[in-house]
């Protein structure tokens, strides 16, 4: 008999490698340009661009946080961090494909540093929840950093532990987003894209703690 705690207790763990569904060896069909931008959402980017994955619960959301962002040259949706290759949406939602649902976000680091980058996703999300993000429950809403080389990696690491000082001094909980070597990116489908540019009055669960992150080297403003 199926119950509903079953369904959510799966949604709350990662599956194991031999667990997660199959996928398939072709990507799903997404977007060929971004809706507000017009520019390539696949790439090739230019060569003096960088790249940044966030997971910040629904990805609806965080994708316009940084496509609105001064610096960035393009976003994208889609999901990583687990094991089925070229999953689907709908794949997604059961968790078991171990993917959380990410925000490509490339951006010029001339115009914006990836430690403002970083400042932008702990603000804009709360860190502290686990499999879920507000009302949006499962491991695919989990918080996450994808770090494209060892530099990120470290920002990462650096500004983590830099916010968990003041979130701590808030009487915040700890922090227990992913932070990783970046992986497989898979593209959502061509809906999910600037979903929320095509639908205005779409749902955003995008919500901070109301905690500002502090400067590298610096206090909190």
């Amino acid at each position: 008999m199926f119950f509903l705690s079953d369904m959510l207790n799966k949604k709350l763990t990662l599956p194991a490698a031999d667990e997660a569904l199959p996928g398939r060896v072709k990507p799903v069909a997404t977007a060929a340009r971004h809706a507000v931008s017009k520019r390539p959402l696949r790439g090739p980017y230019p060569v003096r661009l960088e790249s940044a994955h966030f997971g910040m619960g629904c990805f609806w959301g965080a994708e316009r946080l940084f496509w609105q962002t001064p610096g960035v040259w393009v976003t994208a949706v889609g999901y990583a961090g687990g094991f089925t290759p070229n999953p689907t949406y709908q794949e997604t939602c059961t968790g078991l494909t171990g993917h959380a649902e990410i925000v490509l976000a490339v951006f010029d680091p001339v115009a914006i540093s990836y430690d403002d980058m970083l400042r932008l996703f702990w603000e804009n999300h709360d860190p502290t929840q686990g499999m879920r993000q507000g009302n949006d429950v499962g491991t695919t809403y989990r918080s996450a950093i994808y770090a494209a080389n060892e530099a990120q990696l470290q920002a990462a690491l650096a500004s983590r532990d830099a916010y968990q000082a003041v979130l701590t001094r808030a009487g915040r909980g700890r922090i227990t987003t992913e932070i990783a070597p970046a992986p497989d990116f898979y593209f959502a489908e061509a809906e999910h894209q600037q979903y929320l540019a095509k639908n205005p009055s779409g749902y955003c669960g995008l919500k901070g703690t109301g905690v500002s992150c502090p400067q590298p080297g610096g206090a909190a403003e």
